[in-house]
């Protein structure tokens, strides 16, 4: 594009880059906040996921064996798994909150891990804790 000043010159005056940047910041700032929840919604998505496969596994072992694993890493031992799923909000596969079922009184079998919680602390976008799912 040419503009010409008054002394002819090419260039933009400072008022038309200012204007600019004005509007770039603007859209930036409208599309950061949508950037930010449409990753913690993919999180979340995997979350759920990861928890389903997890619980599809569990049950899949106490079908084939009639118990509950010990660990976790009993599934990837038994080849059940090959390897423990990532929680993708404390970015870490050793932080998930074990389950195990309760034993009654006299029963000296090692009580085996029936569900899986997310480790995580923070609160879902629509207010249920993670742990909690």
């Amino acid at each position: 594009m040419n503009v010409f000043m008054r002394n002819g010159k090419k260039g933009f005056t400072l008022l038309e880059l200012m204007i600019v940047v004005s509007i770039v910041g603007i859209l930036v700032s409208l599309a950061i906040p949508q950037f930010q929840q449409s990753a913690m919604k993919a999180k979340e998505t995997a979350l759920k996921q990861n928890l389903f496969t997890l619980r599809a596994v569990l049950d899949q072992f106490y079908a084939d064996r009639g118990d509950y694993p010990e660990t976790l890493e009993s599934l990837v031992e038994e080849k059940y798994l090959r390897s423990i799923p990532m929680d993708p909000l404390t970015k870490s596969s050793t932080s998930w909150t074990e389950i195990y079922e309760e034993q009654e009184d006299g029963d000296d079998s090692p009580a085996g891990v029936y569900d899986i919680k997310s480790g995580s602390d923070a609160v879902a976008q629509d207010g249920t804790p993670y742990k909690d799912w």
